[in-house]
């Protein structure tokens, strides 16, 4: 029984296992090299501030919070939207995870905030496609000005290179959260929902009345190539 189960499941690929050594090789390397220039026991509370500040739960609760608590009108198609994109970037992130199942770096300690079964996985990177996901929100799609824009550029690329740092993920985990990141940022442009639908969508699901009036005629978002 024991040679049939071996003989069932199901193997990796000769080139995939040298190119995840090779992944694996790099990333040591990596970490070693940066260690020299900012050691991981003096910066870990910063790298942990940047795991909080790109985390799920806070972005859901912070989107929530600022929609009731603002409650403006002019802001709903934004507020609306984002939340859909990060709902999206949960379901895409689970979902490959879950198929690929590739284990954390073996240095990686077990310290994440609020994690659930999923998280024991490390391909993608979620924090990654996250930050790359809102960032492409800011910069491309809301067209925000050119600080809050820079800003948000920078603390993705931070994000990115301290999950590598923490031994949270490997260079390739990164990687591939930075093409869904990227790809959930054209998703979401496309599929942007409308400030009609937006407004409705939170006098549905609130107490609160919206004024719909005048909102039939609201042109789809046009995004400059």
């Amino acid at each position: 029984m024991a040679d049939k189960s071996e003989r069932e499941k199901p193997r990796t690929p000769e080139s995939l296992q040298k190119l995840l050594t090779v992944d694996k090789v790099l990333t040591k390397t990596f970490c070693d090299m940066m260690d020299k220039f900012l050691p991981y026991t003096k910066y870990r509370k910063h790298y942990k501030f940047l795991e909080y500040s790109c985390h799920a739960l806070p972005w859901f609760f912070a989107c929530l919070g600022a929609l009731w608590l603002l409650w403006n009108e002019d802001l709903f198609q934004t507020q609306v939207n984002l939340l859909f994109a990060l709902t999206i970037d949960c379901v895409v992130i689970s979902i490959t995870k879950a198929a690929v199942r590739r284990r954390r770096p073996a240095g990686n300690t077990n310290d994440m905030f609020l994690t659930v079964g999923i998280d024991a996985y490390s391909f993608p990177s979620g924090h990654v496609s996250r930050a790359v996901m809102i960032t492409y929100f800011t910069v491309c799609i809301t067209q925000s000005n050119v600080i809050l824009s820079f800003a948000a550029i920078l603390w993705a690329a931070a994000i990115s290179v301290s999950r590598i740092l923490m031994k949270r993920h490997h260079i390739l985990d990164v990687l591939g959260g930075v093409f869904v990141g990227l790809a959930e940022g054209w998703l979401i442009s496309h599929l942007w929902l409308s400030r009609a639908t937006s407004v409705w969508l939170v006098n549905y699901l609130s107490d609160e009345a919206v004024n719909l009036e005048g909102l039939q005629d609201d042109q789809p978002l046009v995004i400059d190539a």
